[in-house]
């Protein structure tokens, strides 16, 4: 395992990078202390989403990515540029200033200028993606093919960014183009052999920048975005991991990791 200042990045030996770009939630001193007390929580983290797929990814003999920082610091699944992912919906950005609540992150007249901006790309996401490319050329170069994972969790109930509540397993591939057809197949035929959980496959999330930046299939390269339901596996009020719960969440995780390398 390679330790950066950024990210940790644990190389494995089968085509399969599991990439968890939210799972950080550490804040540096300098920009928690321009942030109102609620934010410096960072209540919008992929909580647990390191938890569930490390022992996955080990098993496996994945590849697994993940950040220090906190999606407040800068958000790794957004496009540098900060073009919308999901234009005329409300979202938060690149380096957002309100939360899922809709509620500020910064105290007045403290939020980040573009030169701030800026070096948080430098910092931050670029190092990531610069990561992500190396890894999957890496795993191209080895074996022939490669296929990203990208692991994200929310809340159950977001109102800023759907109605009602979210189902539980979210796949994501950039409406069918972020891999192969029969991967996408194979993979809700799987979704769809269970009643535990609802689903949904190209709905509200249908995969994050790095999806759709990384996934190209024509180069052996596909990728897939998982958005999972927080309730299934954690309180949702105090962020209290539930291992009993988590299990058939893993479970079903495994099954479609293991479908992705077939």
């Amino acid at each position: 395992m390679w330790r950066m200042a950024n990210y940790t990045l644990q190389r494995g030996r089968v085509p399969l990078l599991i990439s968890l770009p939210h799972d950080g939630s550490f804040i540096p001193d300098a920009i928690a202390a321009r942030m109102h007390p609620a934010a410096r929580r960072s209540p919008d983290t992929d909580w647990h989403v390191g938890r569930l797929y490390e022992p996955l990814a080990h098993a496996l003999g994945a590849s697994l990515l993940k950040p220090m920082a906190s999606r407040y610091v800068i958000d790794l699944n957004r496009p540098a540029d900060g073009h919308a992912l999901y234009p005329g919906q409300r979202e938060t950005g690149l380096v957002s200033t309100i939360g899922f609540d809709g509620e500020p992150l910064y105290l007045d007249g403290d939020t980040p200028d573009s030169v701030e901006v800026q070096q948080r790309i430098n910092d931050f996401w670029q190092p990531y993606h610069q990561a992500i490319s190396k890894e999957l050329a890496d795993l191209c170069t080895e074996h022939g093919r490669a296929v990203l994972w990208e692991g994200h969790t929310i809340r159950s109930r977001v109102p800023m960014l759907f109605e009602g509540q979210l189902p539980d397993f979210n796949l994501g591939t950039a409406s069918g183009t972020s891999c192969g057809a029969t991967l996408q197949a194979t993979l809700q035929a799987c979704l769809e052999s269970q009643s535990r959980f609802s689903f949904a496959v190209n709905g509200r999330f249908k995969g994050g920048y790095i999806t759709r930046q990384y996934g190209n299939p024509e180069a052996a390269v596909q990728a897939v975005q998982l958005e999972l339901s927080q309730l299934n596996y954690m309180d949702e009020e105090t962020f209290e991991f539930d291992e009993v719960k988590a299990r058939a969440v893993q479970d079903l995780i495994s099954q479609l990791l293991q479908i992705s390398l077939q």
